[in-house]
């Protein structure tokens, strides 16, 4: 797409925080970052709000986080002194699963699973992207296998929008060390093999060897565990 390339374009030769506050003189007001308090996602807020880059940053709260997530996150919130927006559930969806199907329907069929991400994740992220022209994310290249295929930049066909991944090419341990150089809070779950956090009832730590993402939707035998928050429309679909 002709707006990815003149972003690419523009991009060349800039380091990271440049490059976050190229596109945030850019897109003023219509930039925003999405966090799951991960280790990646703790490195991105960092740059963000220790750099006072002008980049709206939300989060999808689903009801189901895991109490180190939320620890994670209120204290973000005393160090940074930076609002965090949440965007959660609609209550009708919500309630109207849970009412027909139970608290744990996620764990009965991958339809099930997926109706449950779409409600706790892809409808409240759509309303947040809503009027957004760039999506920055956390994602690295070296994450799972479906993703070597993806760019730094690049356009989503679903949400109408380019996503823009600043340590796409960052290693794990490129990520750790910054955590550590700059004394960043992080999820201590990462400390007891959980490399990928999501829900807590839909995420367990991983075992030497295994795939980064073994851990989530564990119970499933497919060989792509997204949710759809990053996958292609024909994949969300």
């Amino acid at each position: 797409m002709e707006r990815v390339e003149e972003i690419k374009e523009a991009l060349k030769g800039l380091n990271t925080i440049e490059k976050l506050r190229f596109l945030a003189d850019r897109y003023a007001d219509r930039i925003i970052f999405s966090t799951s308090f991960g280790w990646e996602d703790q490195a991105i807020t960092h740059l963000i709000f220790a750099n006072n880059i002008p980049i709206k940053v939300f989060t999808l709260e689903t009801g189901r986080l895991f109490p180190e997530t939320y620890y994670v996150w209120n204290r973000t919130l005393e160090i940074y002194n930076k609002p965090i927006y949440a965007y959660y559930p609609q209550n009708e969806l919500l309630q109207d699963m849970v009412n027909s199907k139970g608290p744990s329907s996620f764990y009965e069929s991958v339809e099930n699973r997926k109706e449950c991400c779409y409600i706790r994740k892809i409808e409240p992220l759509k309303r947040a992207l809503k009027g957004n022209e760039i999506w920055i994310t956390g994602i690295r290249a070296d994450q799972s296998a479906n993703r070597e295929d993806m760019h730094d930049v690049e356009w989503d066909e679903g949400n109408q929008l380019v996503k823009f991944h600043p340590i796409f090419d960052w290693t794990l341990d490129d990520v750790k060390a910054y955590i550590k150089d700059n004394n960043i809070v992080y999820n201590t779950l990462h400390d007891k093999g959980f490399p990928s956090i999501g829900c807590a009832p839909c995420t367990r730590a991983v075992q030497p060897g295994e795939d980064f993402r073994a851990g989530r939707w564990w119970w499933e035998d497919q060989s792509k565990k997204e949710c759809g928050l990053h996958a292609t429309e024909a994949e969300v679909k």
